[in-house]
């Protein structure tokens, strides 16, 4: 029997990616385990589209999701106005490329980002406040039925990996 694998945000797995060169490290017993079995499959859509590490902070404009951006209804714009949509959708489509092609039905990626936020992303203010909704790559995963979870939901993907 050939055991599920999940897409992380490679922040989790402890790499210095996010936009301000840190890392957001998901420490689990559990999540060490699937790594040894060979089940993670590590990525970031932004550096896997080219954007630079550290780069500006950048939030899904108006308040809007990224199932708008999806649409072309939606914009990524970095703090200084600087539009990046076109990068978090090439980060995107690469994620789901390495999904489909790694054959994860799951995915693990860290809630607030604008690419992997799950639950909730920032409304586009740049004043740190969060709104129900996700990322571009969170919306595109689920768009073709891959489950998303954000490090709050580890316990719910575990059982929903090994159940």
């Amino acid at each position: 029997m050939t055991l599920a694998k999940v897409l992380v945000s490679a922040c989790l797995l402890g790499r210095p990616v996010r936009y301000n060169g840190s890392a957001k490290t998901l420490e689990d017993a559990l999540l060490e385990r699937w790594i040894s079995e060979g089940r993670v499959v590590s990525v970031c859509p932004e550096v896997m589209a080219g954007l630079p590490i550290p780069r500006s902070p950048a939030e899904i404009a108006n308040g809007a999701s990224g199932a708008a951006v999806l649409e072309q209804g939606g914009r990524i714009v970095e703090a200084d106005g600087k539009d990046v949509t076109a990068a978090y959708l090439a980060g995107a489509r690469i994620a789901l490329e390495h999904a489909v092609r790694h054959d994860c039905r799951y995915a693990l990626l860290t809630d607030g980002s604008p690419s992997c936020g799950g639950n909730f992303i920032y409304d586009g203010s740049f004043e740190g406040r969060r709104i129900d909704g996700e990322g571009v790559t969170a919306a595109l995963l689920r768009q073709h039925g891959i489950a998303v979870f954000s490090q709050s939901e580890f316990s719910s993907l575990a059982a929903a990996l090994d159940g």
